[in-house]
């Protein structure tokens, strides 16, 4: 018998080292993370592994499983435990080594596995560590799987079995490569900044970007684990600045950045303005639209309200649907409606066929976003920018919340928003014309400015954007009003940054 998970242990006892811990937080909507040490020892991992083992069988999936790891100073140990637990689950293991997720992703359709489990904690600080995981390709685990996997971690409900077994699969990273620039190179000579924070893309993005046709600049593409300048996350400022500098320094067309396990891509333009990810999305749609007309797209409700209101895009007649943020619901809804894309506005962007499989891959992104620039000869990355309606949008904001009250928090803030509707109160002196809560809540008045509240999945916070295509003015009114209200519960902390 494997012994059932505790919650906490202290580090440096014999306890720990002899009993499995798995803090219950770490299991979020579509993944799972995890403090290393603190809220998750090697025996815990490895009771992940038998846990995740224990579901593939009960739903019914063949046990074959591919894994890799992101670059951090213990991701490999991480993974080496969490595989241990598969096989002795009874799971057939294919191991593709130091990968980016979404390499991990195209495994499962190069070597025909249908499962896959990433040791990744993605943009996270260092001490983080997680797992994504999928069972059906290109789908990765939603709330209803993680919730299973919990109940069967936290009460040791494992299923040993023999079968496992475990292989190396050497040189993975060259089909991946080959896969994505199998392809015409760009015609128009491209100037591209690769940056990378040190991060596991480092090794792949520059070179992929170089194969297709590009003149790369790779930014802190060495790998360092200890990420010394700024986490590898495109929405952390610090990052876009970093590469709004490198474009200007070196009179790039376009900056773009990936996140620690590559299924994100950020952009900065010629001219070193940073581009939030949903604006980039609306570029991308209006450039696939041309291609494709009336495409349907998905977008999470973090995003910009142009892809409703857009001239171009209406006249293209595309169709959007506005959904849960998180990688794994965008990914589904995108299946499900058969959707061209999907784009978030933390970066994560899901190709369907032609461009891509349905999976998030921020190397596919900065190749689309190239391709949109080869087909525009005449245009720079300001130009296509500037041809957008004028908004005024906040970064993605994140104020401290436990993960143990942050969707009660929530809760409470739809509750109150939706009280002030029905009562007919105005926001800064404006008409509540609309409340979108398929995801927190998203408080749209009359004159099209809206604020968005919602609990963050991977990170004890929430998540708070704003935008007004009216002026700069109305957004900083509504981030205002927004913020009384979350001020109005003790749990809300300090913001990571503000508008």
């Amino acid at each position: 018998m494997f012994p059932k998970p505790l919650p906490s242990l202290s580090p440096n006892t014999a306890d720990y080292e002899s009993l499995p811990m798995v803090k219950p937080t770490g299991f979020r909507e579509y993944d799972a993370r995890w403090f290393f040490g603190e809220e998750i020892n090697l025996m815990g991992v490895q009771a992940v592994g038998m846990g995740l083992g224990t579901l593939i069988h009960e739903m019914g999936v063949k046990p074959e499983l591919v894994t890799g790891h992101d670059f951090r100073g213990y991701s490999s140990s991480i993974k080496y435990a969490l595989v241990s637990g598969l096989m002795a689950a009874g799971v057939k293991v294919k191991d593709i080594g130091l990968a980016l997720s979404p390499m991990a992703y195209f495994a499962q359709f190069a070597l025909d596995v249908p499962c896959v489990a990433m040791v990744t904690a993605s943009h996270n600080d260092n001490g983080w560590t997680g797992v994504k995981m999928g069972a059906k390709r290109p789908l990765t685990f939603g709330p209803e799987e993680m919730n299973a996997l919990k109940d069967i971690v936290l009460n040791a409900r494992f299923r040993l079995k023999v079968g496992g077994e475990y292989e190396f699969v050497e040189n993975f990273a060259d089909r991946y490569i080959a896969d994505l620039t199998s392809r015409p190179r760009l015609k128009r000579k491209l100037k591209v900044v690769a940056a990378c924070g040190n991060g596991t893309a480092g090794a792949f993005a520059p070179r992929i970007l170089s194969m297709i046709g590009c003149d790369v600049v790779p930014l802190d593409a060495q790998l360092d684990h200890t990420f010394p300048r700024y986490n590898p996350n495109p929405e952390d400022m610090k990052m876009l600045h970093a590469m709004a500098d490198a474009v200007r320094e070196h009179k790039a067309d376009v900056g773009l950045g990936f996140d620690g396990d590559g299924d994100r891509c950020g952009v900065v333009d010629n001219h070193g303005e940073e581009i939030f990810a949903d604006k980039i999305g609306v570029m991308l749609a209006r450039d696939l639209g041309a291609l494709h007309p009336g495409a349907q797209f998905v977008v999470d409700v973090k995003s910009t309200g142009l892809y409703m209101t857009d001239p171009e895009l209406k006249k293209l007649g595309v169709k959007t649907d506005y959904w849960k943020t998180g990688h794994s619901y965008i990914k589904r809804r995108v299946t499900e409606l058969n959707a061209l894309a999907g784009f978030e506005k933390s970066g994560h962007f899901f190709f369907n066929a032609p461009v891509g499989r349905g999976y998030d891959d921020g190397v596919v992104t900065a190749i689309a976003i190239c391709d949109m620039l080869d087909r525009n000869p005449d245009k720079s990355m300001a130009d296509l920018y500037g041809a957008l309606p004028k908004t005024w949008g906040s970064p993605t904001m994140a104020p401290k919340c436990a993960d143990e009250i942050k969707y009660e928090v929530v809760e409470r803030i739809v509750k109150r928003f939706t009280e002030m509707k029905v009562k007919g109160e105005t926001i800064d002196g404006h008409a509540i014309v609309d409340l979108i809560t398929v995801n927190g809540v998203r408080v749209v008045s009359d004159d099209g400015t809206w604020g968005l509240v919602r609990a963050s999945s991977n990170k004890p916070e929430l998540v708070v954007v704003v935008e007004s295509p009216a002026s700069e003015a109305r957004m900083r009114q509504m981030f205002a009003s927004v913020d009384k209200v979350l001020r109005e519960n003790p749990e809300v902390g300090a913001y990571n940054q503000t508008i």
